[in-house]
């Protein structure tokens, strides 16, 4: 038996972080949201570190600095490969389709609504300047609050634009801005 200045035998720390490894696998497992497995591993260093330092403060540093190093850098990159053949539910799975216009989509006046799947949604246009008409076919970006976030499909977009254009030549129009 090993034992530290003081008396403690260094079994009983290495045991102590092995513990901390079990119970962080077994929430990992429970869970399965990629964040306690990340301090298992930073247990392990602890237990390693505790092999050869007597302080119990040096191993709760190692402990916490790689954990969070590995949280924090390595996450995101298994997360990636780990929820790519996840299904997307309700909402997210609208990202990327595409919706009909059914009411006038003009981000000044806060107003528009498209329908997608059946179902009709308020929607605000990406650019800010962009009338989108009624019947419109447009593609959903992303989801704010309740409100789906859509652009023109892109077949349509340089059409609109010259649409558009034409109404500023317009001389009814022309002779409004007159007076």
């Amino acid at each position: 038996m090993d034992f530290y200045p003081g008396g403690i035998e260094m079994t009983e720390q290495v045991i102590f972080w092995l513990i901390v490894i079990a119970v962080c696998a077994i929430v990992e497992i429970f869970t399965m949201g990629l964040t306690s497995v990340w301090f298992a591993g930073g247990a392990l260093v602890a237990a390693i570190v505790a092999l050869f330092c007597p302080y119990f403060w040096v191993q709760a540093l190692a402990f916490i600095i790689v954990g969070f190093v590995l949280f924090f850098f390595t996450r995101p990159i298994a997360m990636k490969y780990f929820n790519k053949g996840r299904i997307q539910t309700n909402a997210e799975s609208l990202i990327g389709q595409r919706a009909i216009v059914v009411s006038e989509i003009d981000n000044l006046k806060g107003i528009g609504e498209v329908t997608v799947s059946g179902l009709d949604w308020s929607a605000r246009c990406v650019e800010d300047g962009l009338v989108i008409p009624e019947k419109a076919v447009v593609v959903i970006r992303r989801i704010e609050g309740v409100k789906l976030i859509v652009e023109l499909d892109d077949s349509l977009k340089e059409f609109m634009k010259l649409e558009q254009s034409d109404e500023l030549l317009n001389p009814e129009r022309i002779e409004e801005q007159d007076d």
